[in-house]
């Protein structure tokens, strides 16, 4: 049984990447499950005077305790013009300076989603590159929901059969690998 966290990169009250983690979240079984919701982590935006003179909240020693202690992550991203949003950069920004290595080897399901048919897909690719690039995580596998509000219901999940199925696929394949 592996312990899995899953969280979605943005802080919004009415995130739709958050409702594809839940989602997806639900879809498992015989793993320890933690879910996160980021609108309860009101992280300050990230300046060297600030940490200087405020140190490092509970909250976020809690989530990289959090991400240590878990075998794989999924998460899920949102995109502000083609790019993760400033929420998600500010939490990875934090994170890396309280410890470098805080995602270094951790196996993860990347995901983002948006109302747009390209499904937040630059979002996806520059947040790929981020953690496993620089951060050196092990980004097992990918997905983008393109166009959320016609190919989504909150009640059933993935409404297009074909993103569906490779959603699934890629899921169990990232289970597979923890």
């Amino acid at each position: 049984m592996a312990t899995i966290l899953a969280f979605a990169g943005s802080n919004s009250s009415t995130s739709i990447n958050y409702q594809l983690v839940r989602y997806t979240a639900s879809l498992l079984s015989d793993h320890e499950l933690l879910v996160l919701n980021m609108s309860n982590y009101p992280f300050p935006m990230y300046s060297e005077d600030y940490e200087r003179e405020n140190g490092y909240s509970n909250s976020l020693v809690e989530l990289r305790d959090d991400i240590k202690k878990a075998d794989g992550l999924i998460i899920s991203v949102n995109e502000h013009n083609g790019n993760p949003s400033a929420y998600f950069k500010n939490v990875i920004d934090w994170l890396s300076r309280l410890e470098r290595t805080f995602i270094a080897d951790k196996k993860i399901f990347l995901m983002a989603t948006s109302n747009g048919k390209r499904g937040a897909i630059g979002s996806l690719k520059v947040s790929e590159e981020l953690v496993s690039g620089r951060f050196k995580a092990q980004v097992v596998e990918t997905f983008s929901l393109p166009s959320f509000k016609d190919n989504f219901d909150p009640t059933t999940g993935i409404q297009d059969e074909e993103l569906a199925k490779e959603h699934q696929e890629k899921l169990k394949s990232f289970l597979a690998k923890l």
